[in-house]
């Protein structure tokens, strides 16, 4: 099929199509994807059926559907549909807490080593937050060590995860001294970036883990979980069913912490809220 075939401006999602593929994403991924987002998902569809050289959306979901797509484009088409919008030290309440209260708090439990979890750690911002703050409380506690796990749904984005390079802009709201400490300035001045430093890739690992699975596949349990902006894009009763299976993962006096757009009221979780946004495991 001739790229210049397909005319994306005439080109639609039918309804039929959007259909199948919302069931698919809610069926899979417990994402909501209503009537109304059939335009979005359209647009963000566009740029995968130029790359395959299609002439429609229907032929990319009979290619999706079929067992070689199921194999071979699942990744793409996750990348597609989830959004992963992050950045370093979003939401810095958080990072705040785990530094002034949570870490304080496990050391004087005489828990020196804690492990920690991002989530949906999306392109690797989240968890390698964690380890700025983790490796600075470290140098101020020489007993103190630890470990992070971030897990996703996209392969994509773990891969850029694995790999730590990001635009030089992506940390300008970085304090100056820890810029300079973890992350390494690329020479190439037209093309700015910067990778973390081998530091922040110590005692950090990566995982692929789709949160509707029925049991997580992940060793150990757990001091603080970030599971953040991710409920959002579930009904109320997968957000549930979700938090439930976490908290296996969280040991007793762990803790949970959540976007700031997000709410867990009513919910029947073992979890008691101690400052907005943040849960102590019961």
């Amino acid at each position: 099929m001739a790229g210049e075939d397909f005319d994306c401006f005439r080109a639609e999602l039918s309804p039929d199509d959007f259909k199948q593929f919302s069931e698919y994403i809610y069926q899979q991924f417990g994402i909501k994807m209503p009537e109304i987002k059939r335009v979005m998902l359209q647009g963000r569809l566009l740029k995968r059926i130029r790359e395959l050289k299609m002439k429609s959306y229907t032929d990319y979901k009979r290619y999706f559907f079929s067992p070689e797509g199921q194999r071979n484009e699942l990744y793409n088409f996750l990348s597609v549909v989830t959004t992963n919008k992050t950045d370093f030290f979003r939401e810095p309440v958080h990072f705040d807490f785990l530094r002034n209260v949570a870490l304080p708090e496990f050391m004087a439990e005489g828990r020196n080593r804690v492990n920690l979890w991002s989530a949906a750690c999306s392109s690797g911002e989240e968890p390698y937050t964690m380890a700025v703050v983790l490796n600075e409380f470290a140098l101020d506690n020489p007993t103190f060590s630890f470990s992070i796990l971030g897990t996703d749904i996209s392969q994509n984005v773990l891969e850029k995860a694995a790999r730590g390079v990001y635009p030089e802009k992506a940390v300008d709201m970085i304090p100056l001294d820890l810029k300079r400490k973890y992350f390494l300035r690329s020479k190439d001045r037209a093309n700015p970036t910067v990778r973390v430093a081998p530091l922040l890739q110590r005692n950090f690992s990566l995982k692929y883990l789709n949160l509707m699975d029925p049991v997580y596949d992940i060793n150990g349990e757990f001091d603080v979980v970030f599971c953040r902006n991710v409920l959002i894009y579930f009904d109320r009763e997968t957000q549930e069913k979700v938090i439930r299976k976490i908290c296996t993962k969280i040991r007793k006096g762990g803790y949970l912490c959540i976007g700031h757009s997000e709410s867990m009221s009513s919910m029947d979780v073992p979890l008691t809220n101690i400052k907005p946004t943040i849960f102590k495991r019961n």
